[in-house]
């Protein structure tokens, strides 16, 4: 039988990290979709400035 030893800094470290509320960039939902529309729509017009 294997124990597990769980150490103190890393109990405190998992239970900051579940506190954590912010979002990242690359997240996935309605503010990664506007990134997406942003970085397409500049892509068509520099696609129409150069033709």
């Amino acid at each position: 039988m294997t124990k597990t030893i769980e150490k103190r800094w890393m109990t405190n470290l998992m239970a900051e990290v579940a506190k954590c509320d912010t979002q990242m960039p690359w997240a996935r939902g309605a503010r990664r979709q506007e990134m997406i529309a942003r970085r397409k729509a500049a892509e068509t017009a520099q696609a129409k400035a150069a033709a």
